[in-house]
């Protein structure tokens, strides 16, 4: 009997000890996971973006020797508000054609003409936006993030993007939150009437 409380003792004692070893390699990756400084959510922020091509819609271009190429100190400012376009092929539009401006940061389609959103850092762009717009606009393809604002307009794939983690969303917000600011005013959308 003796010897039997003496093992069920020291299985308790394992049993209790590898318990406060898992506790506290949890407890780890939690501290891991939460002490994550805007440094690195900044870091894999600039890599999603650098991976999911926001540049092709977002940054206004130029044409180089090999096509069109970034306007570094415009990255992420969206089309021009002073920008110029040549008139669309109606006609092939009505047809259901797509079209883009030389420099992709305009579309016109079925839905009208939209323009490529100003996502720098500056006020008329993320500046003033707060995490939940940003996951609201990604999440629920909802005008500057906002309940109850317009969809989102084609070109903009967030019914893809909305997939994305929290974590990367989050980190895509943050590298946002310190880009260049460019004040530049997008202008609104036109429906197709109006074209």
């Amino acid at each position: 009997m003796r010897t039997s409380i003496i093992i069920v003792s020291a299985i308790a004692a394992v049993i209790t000890g590898l318990a406060a070893c898992n506790t506290k390699a949890n407890d780890s990756k939690t501290a891991t996971v939460v002490s994550l400084d805007s440094s690195a959510l900044v870091k894999r922020g600039e890599y999603l973006v650098n991976s999911m091509g926001c540049d092709d819609c977002h940054s206004p271009k130029r044409m180089g020797a090999h096509g069109p190429e970034l306007i570094p100190e415009l990255r992420f400012s969206g089309f021009p508000s002073n920008g110029q376009l040549p008139k669309p092929n109606m006609e092939e539009v009505k047809k259901g054609w797509t079209m883009l401006s030389p420099d992709l940061t305009s579309a016109v389609g079925l839905w009208g003409q939209t323009y490529a959103a100003n996502l720098t850092s500056d006020e008329t762009g993320l500046g003033n936006w707060t995490e939940q717009n940003f996951f609201t606009s990604i999440r629920k393809g909802k005008y500057k993030g906002l309940e109850g604002s317009r969809d989102l307009l084609p070109p903009m794939p967030w019914f893809v993007y909305k997939n994305l983690t929290d974590e990367d969303l989050r980190s895509l917000f943050y590298y946002f939150k310190t880009t260049k600011p460019v004040k530049n005013i997008v202008p609104a959308p036109k429906p197709l009437t109006a074209l």
